[in-house]
């Protein structure tokens, strides 16, 4: 999949062209470490008295470096979705490549950072299925009609605590057959290049 960005994403990001590539490297980090422990006014101001830039030029670039690298590692983007991603960004070849690699090389801390962050988000937790058939009844003697019963099991963590939740769903074994098959269509499609360049234009 392809990565959206907003204008307001791409405004903060268009700082990085104008620094040298060991200070987007810097930025890099300083994002990973405000991950792992929150934003510090104190460090934005540093940076900015060293490059010579306003301090909201400074935050509006690891911030949006930030949010780059965190979807990217959210939803687990390979490294073709990401140089396309970043396309729409106007950098040249060399930036493209740097963030790249610090996408590929901070990925696992990142995930593992924002498996440990609170969500309300319901998560899959498990799945229990009974096939059901029915061979007949009083009126037709003869018939076959089966019927696939599922519970989905989901959780939610709230307040270091673990809320449990269960969906019931029920469906025939044709439905759920077109379902899957409409999805994987649906999978390979956004892979096309096609769609990749439907998805670079999207505003």
């Amino acid at each position: 999949m392809l990565l959206v960005l907003s204008e307001d994403h791409k405004e903060h990001l268009s700082f990085l062209p104008k620094v040298d590539t060991a200070v987007v490297a810097e930025f890099g980090r300083i994002a990973l470490e405000f991950l792992r422990k929150g934003t510090s006014t104190r460090i934005y101001e540093g940076a900015a008295r060293k490059l010579g830039v306003p301090v909201e030029m400074v935050q509006h670039g690891v911030e949006g470096l930030m949010f780059l690298m965190t979807e990217s590692s959210k939803h687990m983007i390979s490294e073709v979705d990401f140089l396309d991603s970043v396309l729409v960004l106007g950098f040249g070849e060399e930036l493209n490549q740097l963030l790249l690699q610090l996408y590929l090389q901070h990925n696992s801390q990142i995930r593992g950072i924002l498996g440990q962050l609170p969500t309300d988000t319901l998560a899959y937790h498990n799945l229990e299925w009974r096939l059901d058939v029915q061979l007949g009844s009083r009126s037709v003697r003869h018939q076959v009609l089966p019927k696939l019963t599922m519970r989905l099991l989901l959780t939610k963590d709230c307040d270091s605590k673990s809320d449990h939740y269960s969906r019931i769903l029920q469906t025939d074994p044709s439905t759920l057959l077109h379902l899957i098959s409409t999805l994987e269509a649906a999978l390979a499609a956004i892979k096309t290049s096609h769609a990749r360049r439907i998805l670079r234009n999207i505003k």
